[in-house]
């Protein structure tokens, strides 16, 4: 099922506070997220006890509109690979 255009594209990076590779992630999608016109949600799993119970110590994950494409670190070119078929979809 296809996206409607109008619908802008999501990503969404779990995280925590003070978490390295949560940093790392999020200075790695910056440009491409720009490039796109992506929008970045960031969810601080802390701030939720499901989320915490649920992800724990395995963040940063990164969902790109509701399906999860990367865990702990993110494959850029992979990634840029999801963003450009996601574009090509809608």
């Amino acid at each position: 099922m296809k996206t409607p255009r109008s619908a802008p594209l999501e990503v969404t990076l779990y995280t925590r506070p003070g978490c390295h590779l949560c940093q790392e992630a999020k200075a790695g999608l910056a440009p491409l997220l720009e490039e796109f016109r992506v929008t970045l949600r960031e969810v601080n799993i802390d701030a939720d006890p499901a989320l915490r119970a649920r992800y724990g110590e395995d963040i940063p994950v990164v969902f790109l509109g509701g399906r999860p494409v990367a865990k702990h670190r993110v494959d850029l070119e992979r990634f840029r690979q999801l963003l450009e078929r996601a574009r090509e979809s809608t």
